[in-house]
């Protein structure tokens, strides 16, 4: 993990894709997409059905590296209103030991704005802590430092000839957007116009390495 500045807070930024509040204790994590493989299939498109337990694997990876005292979702954290429900027994069960063992919040997105059951936890629309707003999708009319998610950031380079997606965090001086968690999630290139709406000019993509973040200049 290497450190992060954003406004006036020191983050650790993971290359899994989620951040570390030291301050807090507290990781956050973004669009973690639960049960997507099997919306799918209920359409007849057929997925490889791992999808949330990989990602409930990548988090409990975490969760035993930094030791949190909170974790934040920062929003479609099920793909659908019914995700929860198809959660299998182990998932279930994982996913509560997960969310009994800190101060787990969820916050809604536009995914799961109307889940029944999140296996624990509790919910919330949008969230201010310590003068940071952490909401699911970053507000271009919001004058406040904002962490948020829902657009899954991902860097395109060309090295040798060869197109390389990474995973990113945008950055400008007021917006930070994490890149999406979930194993199963595409993702918007991170200088896609609706990215550069939500945060406007001078951002950023940021991509986290075990040992150094790289900065890439977006055009606005």
């Amino acid at each position: 993990m290497v450190r992060l500045s954003f406004a006036g807070h020191s983050f650790d930024a993971l290359p899994a894709g989620a951040l570390y509040w030291p301050a807090r204790r507290a990781l956050l994590l973004a669009d973690l997409h639960f049960e997507k493989a099997s919306w799918f299939a209920q359409f007849g498109q057929m997925l490889p059905p791992y999808d949330t337990l990989e990602t409930l694997a990548g988090i409990e990876a975490l969760v035993a590296r930094t030791r949190p005292a909170e974790i934040w979702c920062l929003g479609d954290s099920f793909h659908d209103s019914a995700g929860c429900h198809r959660l299998s027994d182990e998932a279930q069960a994982r996913l509560r030991m997960l969310t009994g063992g800190c101060d787990w919040t969820w916050i809604t997105g536009n995914h799961d704005r109307i889940v029944a059951s999140h296996c624990g936890g509790r919910v919330v629309d949008e969230a201010v802590i310590d003068g940071l707003v952490l909401r699911h999708e970053a507000d271009p009319a919001d004058a406040r430092a904002e962490l948020s998610g829902h657009f899954h950031p991902k860097l395109r380079v060309k090295i040798r000839g060869r197109s390389i997606a990474r995973r990113c965090f945008i950055a400008t001086d007021t917006k930070l957007i994490l890149p999406a968690f979930g194993s199963l999630t595409g993702g918007l290139d991170a200088d896609h116009p609706e990215i550069v709406r939500a945060v406007g000019g001078g951002a950023e993509a940021l991509v986290a390495l075990d040992d150094r973040l790289l900065r890439f200049r977006l055009a606005a």
